[in-house]
Order: structure tokens, then sequence, then C-alpha cells
């Protein structure tokens, strides 16, 4: 049953967050980049490695048979989560970086040729970029940028104008890393069909503050972390579409991907285990199916309205600081970019950290549209269900003072 949204419950249930007495615990303000832990999760790691630690789909004792069962529980979870039609559609990947590279190595090796064009948007993360550099130089295929507006948000106009028959594949993230900007995914998804092209969403932001349902976005395939959703790090999904993921030929080569190995040929399993090879991540897999449920449990929309809150808190209290810039600012976001013109993003980083304030400087692995808008970094400030009023005061009580030594 979803109970109402309630802060300090919330805030109790995060280890990390707590503080003795007298002390003022951190403000962690970089959930974007990775996302502190519930008390639920850290307990199923640990259960799990103290009470029934085994390998899984391997052995015919009862250890093995209970992980085996928890893990494929997890893979329902997950499946209901996002509204797969199939446990056979959940693969599980170390996060998005590994599932977006499993695809293009996969699906991409497959069936691009010269000739064929990827699209991605000057948008994404390193992750939503390189791995489709990589296939192409294999390949023949040509990468194309789909341009943003100087206000951070997709040039659909110029997505349509390059969408051809020779586009084969369309990558874009849900939500972006920099600014948050929420891509209008549904109807990218819907002109890339109508030209026969298959579209990749990287969802690893969107996830944690959107309800998913994969069949009526209709994507082909969407990828996320389980760590950006309060699950531990090393471990992610990759859903795609049943049909796709068969015609796909493995990427990894080992144990539990295979059906009959000898020196004569090698006939692979069926899916989900064609594409995970070796002994997987149990205990992340069972943590994110806690993280989920966990979530599930919560009033979500009460959630992103706290968290909508703190950030035009937070915007308010700083807008005044000479020189500062927010960048890209979207009306809807969980966070928001800014630099202050003529100090260095680090510098100001360096004086937060040691007021306590835990925020992120740099180019978010998105050098592309950095360039564009001609930085070399920002600081960003991103929240998540368990940051406080209080929280936000002193990041902007640090701020200033920063401002005011630099």
């Amino acid at each position: 049953m979803t109970t109402q949204f309630d802060i300090s419950t919330i805030l109790a249930q995060f280890p990390a967050l707590q503080h003795a007495d007298g002390e003022l615990p951190p403000v962690y303000l970089d959930s974007a980049a990775t996302a502190q832990k519930p008390a639920v999760v850290i307990d199923t790691l640990t259960e799990y490695y103290r009470g029934y630690n085994a390998n899984v789909h391997r052995g015919s004792h009862s250890l093995t048979a209970n992980a085996t069962l928890r893990f494929e529980q997890a893979r329902e979870t997950v499946k209901d989560f996002i509204g797969a039609a199939s446990s056979k559609e959940i693969i599980w990947t170390r996060g998005a970086t590994e599932a977006l590279n499993l695809i293009a190595q996969t699906y991409g090796r497959a069936n691009l040729q010269a000739g064929d064009e990827i699209l991605v948007s000057e948008l994404e993360h390193h992750a939503n970029i390189v791995p489709w550099q990589m296939i192409a130089a294999e390949t023949g295929a040509r990468v194309v940028k789909i341009p943003m507006h100087p206000d951070c948000t997709l040039d659909m106009d110029a997505f349509y104008t390059l969408l051809s028959d020779n586009t084969k594949i369309v990558a874009v993230a849900h939500i972006t890393n920099v600014t948050g900007t929420r891509n209008p995914i549904e109807d990218i998804i819907n002109a890339a069909h109508q030209h026969n092209a298959i579209a990749v969403i990287d969802g690893a932001q969107g996830i944690a503050h959107e309800n998913v349902d994969v069949q009526s976005l209709d994507a082909d395939f969407y990828v996320f972390s389980g760590h950006k959703i309060y699950a531990p790090a090393g471990i992610g999904v990759l859903y795609g579409k049943q049909a796709l993921l068969e015609a796909m030929p493995p990427w990894h080569g080992g144990g539990k991907m295979v059906e009959k190995v000898s020196f004569g040929g090698t006939t692979f399993a069926a899916l989900p285990g064609k594409f995970e090879a070796g002994t997987p991540n149990v205990a992340g897999s069972l943590a994110l199916a806690a993280a989920i449920n966990w979530l599930n449990n919560l009033d979500r929309k009460g959630a992103e309205q706290h968290i909508a809150k703190l950030r035009q808190q937070a915007i308010d209290g700083i807008k005044g600081i000479d020189d500062l810039r927010i960048v890209g600012l979207q009306p809807e976001a969980s966070l928001f970019s800014f630099v202050v013109d003529g100090v260095h993003h680090q510098d100001i980083a360096t004086l937060l950290d040691q007021q306590n304030i835990a925020l992120r400087a740099g180019h978010h692995c998105a050098h592309p549209m950095l360039d564009a808008l001609g930085l070399t970094g920002t600081l960003r400030v991103s929240l998540a269900l368990y940051n406080t009023e209080q929280d936000v005061e002193r990041f902007i009580a640090a701020l200033h003072k920063a401002c005011d030594l630099l």
C-alpha cells in the first residue's frame, strides 16, 4: 500500500545521511550521479550474503534453489515495474552503460552497414554516444547529431529533417543529466518507427522520477542503472522487445548463456540467459528489487512535488548572486546546473565541500552539450526525495559564502 510522503520518515531510512549528536549531517546534492541507499536495500545485501549466498541456475543444493528463486523473482519485479510483456525481456547488466554497449555490439553489429545512420542527440551522456561511434567505425555506419536549442531542449524540427530511410537507430535520453531536460521520447519513438528505425532510450535519469511503461512507450530498448534509484552500483537493466532480443547474437561468452558446448560448435541458451554469461550480480539484483518495492510503497507523486519545491527554494535563494547563471533552466526537473562567470566551477565546489555540501562540478560526461554551450563545466545541484528544506538553506548559505571569498 502506498503511504503518504513524509520527509522525516524518509530521511530516517538513510543511514549515510544520519549524524552523531552535535554534528551537522552531510548535505548530499549529487543524486543524479548516484542516490543514497535506504536501510532496506543495505539489509537485503547483508541478508543474502549472511543467509543464502550461492550461485544461481547451477547446483542442486537448497542454497542455490533459494537464491535462484529470489533472483528470478527480482527479474519479475523489474518486469512489472516498467510494464514489460515478459521477464524474458529483462536482461541484467552492470548498468545503463553496459546495456547501451550491449545493444551497439549485438544489434548494431548484426544490422548496421555502410551508409546507415544512427541519430544521437547533442544532449547525451557519453555512454549514449561513444558506443555508437565505436560500432559505426566497425560497420561503416555514421553517427548523426540531433542538435539542441540554446535553451538546452532538443531541436525537434531538425530531428524530423534528419530522419530518413537511412536512419536505422535513434538513441536519446529520457531525461538529460546536465539540465534535467525531458525529451519528448513518445514523439521520437513514434517518428523513428515511421522510418523503420529502432528507438533506444537511456532511462538512467528518467526512471528515478517518472513511472515508466515500456509497452505504452513502444520503446524498442530502454536501459537504466540501479544506483540511480536507490539500489547498489553494479546492477542495471536492459529492456528489449523479445523479438529483437531473440534475433540478436550473444555478446559475452561463458557459462549460463549456453545450452551445449563442444569443439564442434555451441548452442546458445534462450532468453534471458543468452545475454547473461557468467556468475551474475545476485545480491545486486535482489537489492534492486528491494529498492523498487520500497519505491512502489511511497507516494511518488508527493515525492516529486517535494523535490520540485526544494529546487525552487534553491533557485530563489541563489539567483541574486553576482554573475551567477543557471544553464538551460527547465520548468520541471529534479536538478539544475549553474556557473558563476569569472570563477572556475571546481573552486566553488571545493569551498562547498569544505562546508559539507556535496554537489557535482565538471563536464558531467556530456562534452558535446557543454561544447555547444561554450562551457568547460558547470556546478550541478541534483535533489532526491531524502533532501530537506534545511539542506537547501545550508547550500544557499554556503554558496553565498563561497562566492564572497572568490
